[in-house]
């Protein structure tokens, strides 16, 4: 991997760590293949049962498209009349967004600072986000003339709403980290300071846990989310199925009765 990002697997947990602190944490072209493929890496991994995703630094956690590449690359594409410039959407942003939000294992997202654009939309490829106090999010796509990508078009009206998402998409700004939770976009807000601490203890706490749980409740909200009552009974019926018959299932219920603490495998 560059080291644009890092990855790094421990004890079940894989942490990616975008590493580009002096641009801000903008995605060049280096630093979304890298993160492409780290997070393809996680998903296929067997031995990673949880994601942390992260940010150097404590400006930003992503700006989205590193637009000082983005504008030499457009100029390239005009005297080229090839047009490549925007194929980065299909190349590296669509990956990302599909490992992240459908590997089966949960994935944190560290909120450490501002996260802009496709940064914005990674953090809402996470299950779970713990925001920096001074953290803050914004669509930015409309402000230089763009659509919504990196998945942002689907997930941010499934947790505020349409109408909300409309308002922030056609007219951007910054919201802080007290009013993203408020819509629902922060899970939980920490100091600044308590952010890695407290990002790796709730990551560490998932990749410790019943792993074949979390993936079909992972699988089970985004079906539900384009899915009929009807269709979505069915399909909760067939993940408990397969959570039923997971060795965690069996140790959880044994160790619920015996008042013990569960020790789960991941299997």
């Amino acid at each position: 991997m560059a080291d644009t990002v890092l990855y790094e697997v421990s004890d079940g947990l894989a942490t990616i760590t975008i590493n580009r602190p002096e641009a801000m944490n903008a995605m060049n072209t280096e630093a979304k293949v890298a993160l492409r493929d780290a997070a393809q890496a996680a998903a296929a991994d067997p031995e990673v049962r949880a994601v942390l995703l992260t940010a150097s630094g404590d400006r930003a956690f992503c700006t989205g498209q590193d637009l000082k590449e983005h504008l030499a690359s457009l100029a390239a594409d005009r005297e080229s009349g090839e047009g490549r410039t925007m194929s980065t959407v299909r190349e590296h942003y669509n990956p990302i967004v599909r490992a992240l939000t459908q590997m089966p294992k949960p994935v944190v997202a560290a909120v450490n600072g501002v996260a802009a654009g496709a940064g914005f939309g990674f953090a809402l490829c996470a299950d779970y986000r713990i925001v920096a106090d001074t953290a803050s999010f914004t669509t930015a796509f409309a402000g230089v003339g763009l659509t919504a990508d990196s998945g942002i078009s689907w997930t941010l009206p499934r947790l505020i709403g349409a109408g909300r998402a409309a308002d922030l998409l056609l007219f951007p700004r910054s919201l802080k980290a007290q009013e993203a939770y408020e819509l629902g976009i922060a899970n939980r807000i920490v100091p600044g300071a308590e952010l890695a601490e407290e990002a790796l203890k709730v990551a560490r706490k998932l990749a410790g846990g019943p792993t074949v749980a979390y993936a079909a409740l992972k699988e089970s909200l985004a079906f539900g989310a384009g899915h009929s009552l009807d269709e979505t009974l069915e399909k909760e019926d067939e993940l408990q199925a397969r959570a039923g018959a997971s060795e965690d299932h069996v140790i959880g219920v044994q160790a619920f009765v015996a008042k013990e603490k569960a020790k789960y495998v991941g299997r």
